[in-house]
């Protein structure tokens, strides 16, 4: 969808009420939007633990202009699907985020090339199937470039 209305007007048809109702959750959900104009800004809301966000934030209900309480939960749900298919969860978006360098504690001094393409999440993960480790990723790689620095792993 391309505008929070285009939410809204649904959430009315659908609840009851008009778009106004409902405008201020759909904004909140698309509100990384005016930071980033790609669907990947769905990332920050767009997912179970969103939708639960949204109902901490705006309470468990609101109550329309018709007078019914509508659960914020099914409005939250209504907007996700809509602009995803489903409801995905945070770790679907999470797994899909790249690791860069800059993401493991700041500045790394000349860090050590990585096979697998470049990837350090697929060498992480290779060593956390094989029962290598039981680091996340960010331990994992500050580790791993100890052990370069003092000489004790190979610099792939």
């Amino acid at each position: 969808m391309a505008h929070p209305l285009h939410h809204a007007e649904p959430s009315a048809r659908r609840y009851g009420g008009v778009p106004a109702d409902y405008q201020v959750i759909h904004d909140w959900f698309d509100a990384s939007k005016a930071h980033l104009a790609l669907p990947t800004h769905r990332a920050l809301r767009h997912h179970a633990q969103g939708i639960f966000e949204a109902e901490a934030v705006f309470g468990t209900s609101l109550t329309n202009s018709d007078g019914r309480a509508i659960p914020v939960r099914w409005i939250g749900e209504q907007h996700v699907r809509e602009d995803c298919r489903r409801i995905p969860t945070l770790a679907d978006w999470l797994g899909r985020i790249e690791p860069a360098p800059w993401m493991a504690n700041g500045v790394i001094e000349d860090p050590a090339p990585v096979p697998h393409g470049g990837d350090p999440a697929g060498l992480w993960r290779a060593e956390v199937v094989a029962g290598r480790t039981a680091l996340g990723l960010a331990d994992w790689m500050a580790e791993r470039q100890a052990r370069v620095v003092a000489g004790r792993v190979r610099a792939a």
